[in-house]
């Protein structure tokens, strides 16, 4: 990292088992990112829901890491959080010290991020809902998703394709404008 960096910042990339957080992370980083993945076993049947995502070979344990200069003074931090329920104890520590959090989720399974949402409403962090658009996935209105997922009005809805480092960056975009405005108002 430049020695010029005088500043940080962490966003959290949260949402069901297989939505995408590894590839988001892995896709707009602009370093190497630090991965957790393992290779899915027999002691995850019957403890890991894998429905929709059945062909998934691996899955996060611990957590993603990725990074992303901003300025020459400033540099955006990425975590990406591990899917699966077992592991949620791991965002107490994740969670520390973020400014926003990126919900990704898949229409396939929106059952998945109910809560992921709830979990980050009670912490009080703000967030994004980021549609990561599979190809067999179907499609619906962000007014639809709002009310599916039941969001207020002001929650910002994006499509993306996780794969894709510029449809990743247009998320956090959102997300920084998003937390831009709020600090607006609250000011």
């Amino acid at each position: 990292m430049p020695e010029t960096v005088t500043s940080a910042v962490k966003i959290v990339i949260v949402g069901g088992f297989g939505v995408g957080k590894t590839t988001m992370v892995g896709s707009v980083s602009e370093i190497r990112p630090l991965t957790t993945e393992e290779t899915m076993t027999q002691a995850g049947i019957g403890v890991d829901d894998n429905y929709g995502s059945e062909t998934k070979t691996a899955t996060t344990v611990a957590m993603d890491f990725g990074r992303i200069g901003i300025t020459d003074e400033l540099v955006l931090y990425l975590f990406g959080t591990p899917g699966q329920e077992r592991f949620w104890f791991l965002w107490n520590g994740l969670f520390e010290g973020a400014l926003g959090a990126v919900v990704l989720i898949d229409t396939r399974r929106l059952e998945v991020s109910f809560d992921v949402i709830g979990r980050l409403e009670e912490r009080g962090v703000p967030f994004v809902i980021a549609n990561n658009a599979f190809p067999d996935g179907p499609r619906y209105p962000a007014e639809e998703l709002r009310k599916a997922l039941d969001l207020d009005q002001h929650v910002p809805i994006i499509e993306c394709d996780a794969r894709r480092r510029a449809s990743s960056r247009d998320v956090l975009m959102t997300l920084m404008r998003y937390l831009h405005e709020m600090a607006l108002h609250q000011g």
